[in-house]
């Protein structure tokens, strides 16, 4: 059984220790050591990174009480060895561990509602709930936590009997018995916890709830702490300060000046695609009552223009129409319909002499094609 310095003291940065058992793999060693400071992924913390005698960690396991190191390279059996663990890295998911047993103790005292999952990834930590809270209590939560925070309690690791575990009230995910590891900040939250965790919450230094929404039976938070919520303030506010220039807004008013922008730039695109509707029934009007192939090149039409204006033409006109759009270096957007045709053959035969990609249904077909103007005028002269 490997000993696990990381309960000794979550602040042991190093350590010496001795190589009781190496299995080489296809990309490097499992190895097993006698002592060990880095913390084994679990509990929804990830695992420690960093190095043993200079070869790189890349992942740890707990597998039957042993403490599995994944290395970049084998270490031979009874080497004795320094392993230096990731300390910045370490102290992240540290901050981060604690952080989310603050916000999900208070959550709990006030609410009863129970942490039910918990996962600190690469750049957000998310908190899942079996109960629902409005983004108003989450602010609430958020200033009780940090209230707390700057207090400056300490943590306390129990490792209770089983008689006193009986009566001692705690948070946990399951029903536990035999050694349970206990962590207590007191007044604000006692939980069975197996992670790493800070000595004193100033060492949090301040948590940010981001975002709550609808999970499963309950709802999912959003939270960083510590340098984390430092660094996505600081990002936040930049972009804040961007949009405020932009705008030419205060920065307290940049989210009303961009509804006006947004009202505006609805009110733009109705008028663009009232005009737009004009002309495409304008266009058509011109082909009305044809018994025969229309083509049709209408200049910077978008592929729903092209469409609109293929669907307008056939409600005229009995023939093959055909409306494209684009260049010779960019290619063409198209769309070629017939009421009540079945032009899946013809499709198919312009696609591959036109390097073409598209279709729809049998009377309706949009895609692209990859083809010089001339090219394209030509196939449909052939088929006219």
């Amino acid at each position: 059984m490997t000993e696990k310095l990381y309960y000794i003291s979550s602040y042991i940065k190093e350590f010496d220790a001795i190589v009781t058992e190496c299995r080489k793999t296809d990309k490097g060693a499992e190895i097993i050591l006698d002592k060990t400071a880095f913390y084994p992924e679990g509990g929804g913390q990830p695992c420690d990174l960093g190095t043993i005698n200079g070869i790189k960690v890349l992942d740890v396991q707990e597998k039957e009480g042993e403490v599995v190191h994944y290395t970049a390279e084998p270490i031979e059996k009874n080497t004795a060895v320094h392993g230096i663990i990731d300390w910045d890295r370490r102290f992240d998911l540290m901050v981060q561990h604690s952080g989310e047993h603050l916000v999900s103790g208070f959550i709990n005292r006030r609410f009863g509602y129970n942490n039910v999952g918990f996962h600190i990834g690469s750049e957000m930590i998310t908190v899942d709930l079996d109960g629902e809270i409005t983004k108003e209590e989450l602010r609430e939560t958020e200033i009780q936590t940090n209230k707390y925070i700057l207090e400056n309690h300490k943590a306390e690791i129990l490792c209770p009997t089983p008689e006193e575990l009986k009566t001692l009230e705690y948070r946990s995910k399951k029903e536990l018995s035999g050694d349970v590891r206990i962590v207590r900040f007191a007044g604000g939250d006692t939980c069975a916890c197996c992670g790493t965790h800070v000595d004193t919450t100033a060492e949090i230094g301040f948590v940010k709830l981001i975002s709550v929404q609808k999970f499963h039976e309950g709802v999912r938070i959003e939270m960083l702490s510590g340098r984390r919520a430092y660094e996505y303030m600081t990002k936040a506010t930049d972009e804040n300060a961007k949009i405020s220039a932009l705008l030419s807004a205060k920065v307290f008013e940049t989210s009303a000046a961009v509804q006006r922008l947004l009202d505006e730039n609805g009110q733009l695109k109705f008028s663009v695609s009232d005009t737009e509707n004009k002309l495409i029934n304008n266009i058509a009007s011109q082909y009305n009552g044809l018994d025969k192939t229309i083509v049709i090149e209408q200049p910077d039409f978008s592929p729903n223009s092209i469409r609109k204006l293929a669907a307008a033409l056939i409600e005229q006109n009995s023939g093959i129409c055909f409306v494209f759009s684009g260049n010779d270096n960019d290619g063409y957007k198209y769309a070629l319909a017939q009421k009540d045709g079945d032009l899946r053959s013809l499709v198919k035969d312009m696609n591959t002499k036109l390097d073409g990609r598209g279709g729809g249904k049998p009377f309706f077909a949009q895609g692209s094609l990859n083809a010089a103007h001339k090219d394209i005028s030509d196939f449909f002269k052939s088929i006219d």
